[in-house]
């Protein structure tokens, strides 16, 4: 009989376990979930007259394309800041 009571106390105990186990991991998750996301900048600067064609943030940075005079752009902006680190001409 007391076998038996030892033997249900520990399933009892296991079960117990897990669920504050599972507790943990959903707050857990929850945290990570709705961290902040990364500060993108409000605006960028571009040559008057451009024609955007496209616009992605990746990496780190803004990738912006854009078509002036013919000649095609793509421009890649600091995401922070908002700043031009580089730009290449595509043909």
């Amino acid at each position: 009989m007391l076998g038996k009571a030892r033997r249900s106390f520990g399933i009892s105990i296991g079960i117990l376990l897990l669920g504050f186990m599972a507790i943990g991991f959903a707050l857990v998750y929850r945290v990570m979930r709705d961290a902040p996301p990364p500060p993108v900048a409000e605006a960028v600067t571009l040559p008057a007259g451009a024609v955007i064609i496209g616009a992605s943030v990746n990496e780190g940075a803004i990738n912006v394309t854009y078509t002036i005079d013919g000649v095609t752009t793509l421009s890649l902006f600091n995401q922070e800041t908002g700043e031009l680190t580089r730009s290449v001409t595509i043909r």
